[in-house]
């Protein structure tokens, strides 16, 4: 009896180093990342902010864009956010509406609204796709720069092939028809792909919450926070991933992911690497992976580029529900990308792909919401086996606690460096409150979305799940 109890002191102390270390090295990653963004977002405003907008849009050097924009059962709002995109400031581009087999009024919508009439449809087929149905253009000289593709349904991934094979232009920028972008969006995210010595494959921009905040004309009027606990948590989520995350990931060259809701690419490399991978969930971050790990077989001198600047803003769910199905497809996602380039991780050949970013996602985000789970699981064993030291359970539980604020009120820090979004100082504060309550309220969901989908991904399942929205035409209206 006292060899097992020995045995089992052992096994609890080798397993409490092992979270003790793992959380110790994620930490450090979280300290890193802050000090490498910081650098990052100095330099850009450093030569960004002399610099000016209207002066490159009267250039005439600029590189035509196609804008490609998947839409499914989007009726309701269809036709305001084309006229919003219609507007934005950019000298040459098309915006090309891919409807994706639509079940509601969508096309005969847009018929009506733009008078738009079928013509002959000429495409190449670069990528394999569902089949087209018919391709638009409107016959109003104001409507000139406006396609509509009508093709049978295959999911996102496969529409936004089909704007590939379909569009004109060798600059293509993908997005989701319900984000709301600035106007001068283009302007900025085509920035990396001019006057640099490498050939310039990717664009990626900062994502912000759109939720309540008040929308005129496709225009974001007013910055303001969601409503709810979850919403203003995203805020936070978003901050941390995106101005301390991704900056960081961008100042070693290391960027794993451009957002699916706006994103700029090169169409050549595009149709290299072979398009939008259907048989995944993460299509947006497998596909720039698949062009970076091109690039590197292929020995090409290449940059993927990262703009700070809050260019599109997306509305994010509101109910656990729905944030429970969105991650666990995030999830999915990045398992199924981490193994299709499986042979990059710990591989020298691929630089900081191989030896830095791939191995980073596959053990702190894979890994970490799993490892967490587990951690919580021997937690309760060792309680119910009287095995918790509870003083210094509370010592670690304070310090852990007390870092994931001041790592969250730091990401905060970062957005007032920045560009100062949210104006009113109520707007902190509310933020300040909810980064006190969100490890406990708000991880908890996003963890356990984590685990599900690994579990989900093991049992076959491939679906997205309803992501249903509240729509932002009613954004800040009580």
């Amino acid at each position: 009896m006292n060899d097992l109890q020995l045995n089992a002191t052992a096994i609890i102390e080798v397993f409490s180093v092992l979270f003790l270390i793992y959380g110790l090295i994620i930490i450090s990653g979280y300290i890193f990342s802050a000090f490498f963004s910081i650098f990052e977002i100095r330099d850009y405003k450093r030569r960004n902010n002399f610099q000016d907008d209207a002066a490159l849009l009267q250039s005439a050097n600029l590189p035509a864009i196609s804008v490609l924009a998947p839409a499914y059962n989007e009726e309701a709002n269809l036709v305001e956010n084309i006229r919003s995109l219609l507007t934005l400031n950019y000298p040459s581009f098309e915006i090309v509406i891919i409807n994706d087999g639509s079940k509601d009024n969508s096309l005969q919508k847009l018929i009506t609204t733009f008078q738009l009439e079928e013509q002959e449809p000429i495409h190449y087929n670069h990528v394999a796709t569902k089949k087209l149905k018919g391709i638009y253009k409107s016959k109003i000289k104001a409507y000139k720069n406006l396609r509509v593709i009508d093709k049978e349904n295959g999911g996102k991934a496969d529409a936004l092939n089909m704007g590939i094979n379909c569009c004109i232009h060798d600059v293509i920028c993908c997005i989701d028809v319900d984000c709301v972008l600035e106007r001068n969006s283009l302007l900025k995210l085509i920035r990396p792909f001019l006057n640099n010595t490498k050939r310039v494959i990717a664009s990626g921009g900062i994502i912000r919450v759109a939720n309540n905040c008040i929308i005129e004309d496709g225009r974001i009027i007013e910055v303001r926070l969601p409503r709810t606990f979850i919403g203003k948590a995203q805020i936070l989520e978003y901050f941390r991933a995106f101005l301390m995350g991704r900056m960081a990931w961008s100042r070693v060259d290391g960027l794993l992911l451009i957002s699916g809701a706006f994103g700029m690419f090169d169409k050549q490399t595009v149709i290299e690497a072979g398009g939008y991978n259907h048989n995944t969930v993460g299509e947006d971050m497998e596909l720039l992976v698949r062009m970076r790990r091109v690039m590197r077989e292929q020995g090409i001198p290449y940059k993927v580029g990262f703009v700070p600047d809050p260019l599109c803003w997306t509305e994010v769910p509101e109910s656990t529900q729905v944030l429970r199905r969105q991650r666990n497809r995030w999830a999915r996602g990045t398992v199924e990308t981490l193994m299709l380039h499986k042979k990059m991780l710990f591989n020298p050949k691929y630089g900081v792909l191989g030896l830095l970013s791939t191995p980073y996602w596959m053990f702190f985000e894979w890994f970490a919401p799993i490892i967490e789970f587990v951690g919580i699981l021997f937690f309760i064993v060792l309680m119910l086996l009287g095995k918790i030291n509870f003083l210094v359970f509370m010592i670690f539980f304070i310090v852990i606690y007390t870092f994931s604020i001041l790592f969250s009120i730091t990401a905060i820090f970062f957005e007032e460096y920045s560009f100062q979004q949210y104006k009113k100082p109520k707007y902190m504060f509310m933020l300040i409150f909810t980064a006190l309550l969100e490890p406990i309220l708000y991880h908890p969901i996003v963890m356990w979305a984590a685990v599900k989908g690994n579990i989900d991904l093991i049992r076959g399942k491939k679906s997205w799940g309803e992501m249903s929205r509240a729509g932002l035409g009613n954004s800040g209206k009580t």
